[in-house]
């Protein structure tokens, strides 16, 4: 049965304080990785904040997934650095677009159904690098100046972020034993907040990153000449950016279905991904996709809903128009406290204690995804990566299960009755499984138990008859099921074959 569409579910209750102080929560820890991302490839700041209020509103309207949250993210943004480098920001907006209407497309034809063929492997793996990433990244708040920086702090100013920091994991830890009524994260943003703001300590601010003032996001059609040459430099970084944009929001709306318990629509969230980021290629926001980290403070802050989404997004835009010289205030040891313990509740740790239980294919699976997604910061690659792998191993332990007994009956005839899928990596065992020179002339092979898959099945049936037509021999196909009829009858301008009343079914006589 089709979902039906529904912008709203008003079948689900909604609890309006959680899902409000959830989008300011979602709102505090956005900016400043928006911000920092915007920085580090070239982007004015406000496009980072650009980013984050279209791709968020849009997102938490028209997404497939309440309580997934999306904003101006880290691995489409550095998809486009070279771009930048080369052609401008004038092309990267043109790429942004076009990244959308191919995520569109994607809706559109239902493709998004294949991130099922992740393994569970794979997601381990996945999860467990992301975390160590989304750790690893507030390191770079312990240095002086902007990403990327190389002079660690040192002396006073170290020691007050550290303390800052802890007493922010402190409150986050203690605060849920007092009351769950608010988000302990936004509780203890609000708390050191106020501790070095009237206590006048010196440490690094939001405002230290960047200034985030500014107006409503301007329309603006790309500067660029529309010709196919241009096609050719913008359309690869957007096919890449697309990609990795879908990626990184499916696996997050995999991961949504877990925490949640319900499911997610991912055809619809990559028709709201795209739309979002056609309009932030003509509104100069810096495109992005759904971020994990914060749609794991959403979920922990207690969203279920749209709302929180929805409040996040236009907290941000309430800040670039008005809270500016608030938000500039805000201590990023607060923020980096936050992150620090969203790191650690994204982390798997269950995956330590079954690692003696799995096979041990599946554990080097989930140490390579993890480690690529650490060392190269591509999410997309890494689980890419990872499926070909798993794909690799399933392969080659399919093959090994190909098997036949053997008979011959009273009337002379020789059967083989065939155990296991015939597809590309078994079909030299299949053909080693026959004694073409020693089998009487006529033999039977028996499908019931089998399955022919591929065109090399077919040719490695075909590469049998021929073996055996070359010593005067016939050979028959039995108890092929109707698909695999249809691959035969399909590839006879290929192969020879003549089609007989089931269940004999003659190749070649």
């Amino acid at each position: 049965m089709k979902q039906q569409f529904k912008l709203f579910d008003f079948s689900q209750k909604v609890n309006y304080k959680t899902e409000l102080l959830a989008g300011f929560t979602v709102a505090m820890t956005m900016i400043p990785e928006s911000l920092s991302f915007a920085i580090l490839a070239g982007f004015s700041p406000l496009s980072g904040l650009y980013a984050a209020f279209i791709m968020g509103l849009v997102t938490a309207i028209f997404g497939g997934r309440p309580g997934m949250v999306s904003g101006g993210a880290g691995a489409t943004v550095i998809v486009l650095i070279a771009l930048m480098q080369s052609h401008g920001i004038e092309y990267v907006f043109a790429a942004v677009a076009l990244a959308g209407v191919v995520q569109i497309a994607v809706g559109i034809f239902k493709w998004g159904k294949f991130i099922r063929l992740v393994p569970q492997p794979v997601m381990f793996g996945f999860v467990n690098g992301l975390a160590v990433i989304i750790f690893m990244s507030q390191l770079n708040q312990f240095k002086t100046g902007l990403a990327p920086a190389t002079q660690w702090l040192q002396g006073s100013p170290l020691w007050i972020m550290l303390g800052l920091v802890g007493f922010t994991i402190a409150i986050v830890l203690l605060f849920p034993k007092i009351s769950k009524a608010i988000p302990s994260s936004l509780v203890a943003i609000a708390i050191v907040f106020v501790i070095v703001y009237f206590g006048e300590i010196d440490t690094k601010t939001v405002g230290d990153i960047a200034a985030v003032s500014g107006g409503l996001p301007p329309f603006h059609i790309p500067n660029i000449p529309f010709t196919f040459d241009t096609l050719q430099i913008v359309f690869p970084y957007a096919l890449i950016m697309a990609a990795v944009g879908l990626t990184e929001g499916l696996l997050t709306l995999n991961l949504v279905d877990e925490i949640t318990q319900t499911k997610g629509d991912g055809n619809r969230e990559s028709i709201a991904q795209g739309s979002a980021n056609i309009l932030n290629g003509f509104f100069f926001g810096m495109g992005g996709c759904p971020m994990i980290a914060q749609t794991l403070v959403n979920l922990n802050a207690g969203s279920r809903a749209r709302l929180s989404g929805i409040i996040a997004s236009l907290t941000i835009l309430f800040i670039v128009l008005v809270g500016a010289p608030v938000i500039e205030l805000l201590p990023m040891a607060a923020l980096v406290g936050v992150m620090i313990m969203v790191a650690l509740g994204t982390f798997e740790w269950s995956s330590f204690k079954i690692i003696n239980k799995m096979p041990k294919q599946d554990i080097f699976v989930g140490i390579v995804v993890a480690v690529i997604t650490i060392v190269l910061h591509n999410l997309a690659l890494a689980v890419l990566i990872g499926v070909i792998i798993s794909a690799l191993v399933f392969a080659w332990e399919s093959a090994k299960r190909i098997r036949a007994k053997k008979h011959i009956d009273d009337q002379g005839v020789k059967h083989y009755e065939l155990y296991g899928p015939l597809f590309f990596g078994s079909t030299v065992a299949f053909i080693e499984k026959f004694d073409v020179l020693n089998d009487p002339v006529e033999v039977i092979i028996n499908f019931k138990d089998s399955k022919i898959c591929d065109m090399s099945a077919i040719d490695a049936v075909h590469k049998v008859t021929m073996l055996y037509a070359a010593q005067n021999k016939t050979v028959r196909l039995q108890h092929l099921s109707p698909d695999c009829v249809r691959l035969l009858e399909n590839a006879a301008a290929v192969i020879d074959v003549n089609i007989l009343e089931d269940p004999l079914y003659q190749v070649l006589e």
